[in-house]
C-alpha cells in the first residue's frame, strides 16, 4: 500500500470512530508511537503489545466525547493531521478540548512511527 492510500484509511477509519482498526491492518508490528518528545512515563512506545497498552491507559482515563482527523498532507513515505479532541479526564471530571499534530512514517506498506505533537498544559 503506498502512503496516500494508508494515509486516506488512517483518517477515513479514525473519523467513523473506528481506533483499532487502523493499527491492525495499516501498522507494522514493530510500530514506535511517541508523544511530543518522547521523554517521560509512557511517552515512548514501541511494539503492538506497548501500543496496546498505551491504548488501554487512555480508554480508562479519558472519555471522548468527540472527534476530528483533518485531511492528511502528504511528503514521500511521511503524512501528517490535524487530530481535535473534545474529552474528560476521568479521574478528574475535567472536561476539554486539545488539539495534536500526527505525523506518521510508513515503510513497507506499514506505518512504522507516529509522533504526535501538542501543548502539555491543555
Amino acid at each position: 500500500m503506498e502512503t496516500k492510500e494508508i494515509a486516506r484509511k488512517l483518517v477515513d477509519w479514525c473519523n467513523q470512530g473506528d481506533f483499532q482498526k487502523p493499527y491492525e491492518e495499516l501498522y507494522s508490528p514493530k510500530v514506535v508511537s511517541i508523544e511530543n518528545d518522547g521523554k517521560g512515563e509512557g511517552a515512548y512506545s514501541e511494539g503492538f503489545e506497548a501500543i496496546k497498552k498505551k491504548g488501554e491507559w487512555w480508554q480508562e482515563n479519558f472519555e471522548v466525547h468527540s472527534s476530528h482527523v483533518s485531511e492528511p498532507i502528504i511528503a514521500d513515505n511521511r503524512f501528517a493531521c490535524t487530530i481535535t479532541m473534545d474529552t474528560t479526564h476521568k479521574p478528574s471530571g475535567q472536561r476539554s478540548e486539545m488539539q495534536e499534530i500526527a505525523v506518521y512514517e510508513v515503510q513497507d506498506g506499514k506505518i512504522v512511527k507516529e509522533q504526535f505533537f501538542y501543548d502539555e498544559d491543555e
